[in-house]
């Protein structure tokens, strides 16, 4: 994968599992001040470590997240692990080695948007339209952000539709958003980052588009140059590097419509302003090197990314590709 100074080259087989372990879905990647790389898996749920050439270190929280499902990690510039679990509303703060910090959220208790649990086998679309309100911390949470000053932003989408700040010991101080595609509002706001002029990014998946935002939630500006984006991440080259989402064939946006053909799922760069630099993906999406279900992306300190997928959730469970299909890939900086 290359194009101008941009030169990627995909490392079979980094991934070094000791004997004994398996997992499918990868929902979550994150790398601390080392380079070590942590994954948050969702089937046989917990945190693995790895070194920066794939050497396995340790995993925690096996147990833990045996009542949920796991969506997303994030490492604090302290080497602190955050960990989100959608299923049990809550956000979980985690030394490197895997103690308990802090939590948000009271496991199992969900705020009230409206989100109609009976349709939790129904379809996405079906799913979101029972979204009528914004509800307060938590309705199955995707993504946490750690902001410069230490404040905390969560994305809280899958039952809810909007973004809480929190102070850095987790007190509430505003959440925004409502169920729309308008300005401020979110269908499934994915992920969250915030950047060093301390602007608010959100990846509204199925709006197509990331909204962003002030500090305290004024609406600022939008990109909508993506695809059902699902992370972002940006790069200490300030390149915002985004995972877009498979479209099949028949599914809806909220934005442009319903997909005529197949959309394959993509690896996207963004310079500041939003423009794309580079892309990747073809709907060859079981090869090595391209993408089935991309959900999430990072970036380390040589510039070599990092990309987790839910093959097994969108396609392996349902019969569509091998279930030996890549979920997890790495891409060395040439």
């Amino acid at each position: 994968m290359s194009t101008g100074d941009f030169k990627y080259e995909l490392i079979e087989g980094w991934e070094q599992l000791p004997a004994g372990y398996t997992h499918k879905d990868v929902v979550g990647i994150g790398v601390d001040s080392k380079d070590r790389v942590y994954i948050i898996t969702r089937y046989e749920p917990r945190v693995i470590v790895y070194e920066r050439d794939g050497r396995f270190v340790g995993s925690w929280a096996e147990h833990l997240f045996a009542k949920g499902r796991t969506h997303g990690i994030r490492i604090g510039p302290d080497d602190s692990v955050w960990c989100v679990d959608d299923k049990e509303h809550t956000v979980r703060k985690f030394s490197p080695s895997g103690e308990l910090l802090m939590m948000l959220g009271t496991p199992g208790v969900a705020s009230d948007s409206g989100y109609d649990t009976s349709m939790d086998g129904a379809d996405l679309w079906t799913r979101l339209n029972t979204i009528t309100r914004g509800g307060g911390p938590f309705n199955r949470p995707t993504a946490v952000a750690i902001a410069p000053n230490g404040e905390l932003y969560v994305s809280d989408g899958y039952g809810n539709c909007q973004v809480h700040r929190f102070t850095a010991d987790g007190k509430l101080i505003q959440s925004w958003g409502g169920p729309g595609s308008g300005p401020g509002q979110f269908k499934l706001p994915h992920d969250v980052w915030v950047t060093e002029d301390e602007r608010v990014f959100v990846c509204d998946r199925e709006n197509d588009r990331i909204q962003i935002f002030s500090p305290d939630g004024k609406f600022l500006d939008q990109w909508t140059n993506v695809q059902r984006p699902t992370a972002v991440f940006v790069g200490k080259d300030g390149l915002f590097y985004v995972s877009e989402l498979s479209r099949r064939k028949g599914m809806r946006s909220y934005t442009n419509g319903t997909a005529p053909e197949d959309l394959p799922g993509r690896v996207a760069i963004l310079d500041k302003d939003g423009k794309v630099i580079y892309r990747w993906g073809t709907l060859d999406r079981t090869a090595p090197g391209q993408f089935c279900a991309p959900h999430c992306i990072c970036v380390d300190s040589h510039g070599d990314i990092y990309v987790g997928e839910v093959t097994w959730t969108d396609w392996g469970s349902k019969g569509l590709v091998p279930a030996d299909t890549h979920m997890f890939q790495k891409f060395a900086r040439k």
